[in-house]
């Protein structure tokens, strides 16, 4: 009995800080339907894009092998951002706990980013409210549920590590290859192969 009282809501549930619980069922079925849709989602991104969708290369918190994560890029007043509606999911635990990640924009090219969890304010109430650059059935699925979004929603702001931390240079003085395009009009020097 005493077990009962003191267990945490389940993360995603509604529970967990004043988030509702219908809205945390649906996007738990609505990710459970794209996980089993993923081979085929991530095959057409890879061929012919797909709206805002982009991959996150991130290490496993408790692994350490690369997990790749197909999510939708978010941007308001020239920042990036990435989040999960329905609060902590595996990647968001594995990008906080991770000292680098990489983002595929265009597949195959990668580039190194870093991320900072949003607290609660304005800079995450506006990556929410960006919510609405996702494609459909999502654009209207995140705006039905934007309340609990608030509540509950983990987001995080992502910067290009080369231009924040010298990266690139670092790229530059160990790469001997010639430079690659990354899709978005920036060359960067591709890593050597060890």
């Amino acid at each position: 009995m005493t077990g009962a009282l003191t267990r945490r809501p389940r993360a995603g549930s509604g529970g967990a800080r004043g988030g509702s619980p219908f809205w945390g069922v649906v996007f738990r079925v609505f990710y459970r339907i794209l996980r089993l849709l993923d081979p085929l989602i991530r095959q057409w991104w890879r061929g012919y894009g797909l709206g805002n969708a982009c991959e996150l290369r991130v290490a496993g918190r408790a692994t350490g092998r690369q997990r790749t994560f197909l999510l939708g890029l978010l941007r308001a007043d020239g920042s990036w951002y990435l989040g999960h509606p329905n609060g902590d999911a595996a990647w968001t635990r594995n990008l906080e706990a991770a000292p680098a990640a990489q983002l595929v924009l265009r597949w195959p090219n990668a580039f190194p980013i870093v991320a900072h969890r949003l607290v609660p304010g304005d800079e995450r109430t506006r990556a929410i409210l960006a919510t609405r650059q996702h494609i459909f059935p999502g654009t209207i699925l995140y705006r039905l549920a934007r309340r609990h979004i608030l509540a509950v929603g983990v987001y995080f702001h992502i910067e290009r590590a080369d231009s924040r931390t010298g990266f690139g240079q670092y790229l530059l003085q160990t790469s001997t290859a010639k430079p690659l395009n990354d899709g978005l009009g920036v060359r960067f020097p591709q890593r050597p192969v060890c």
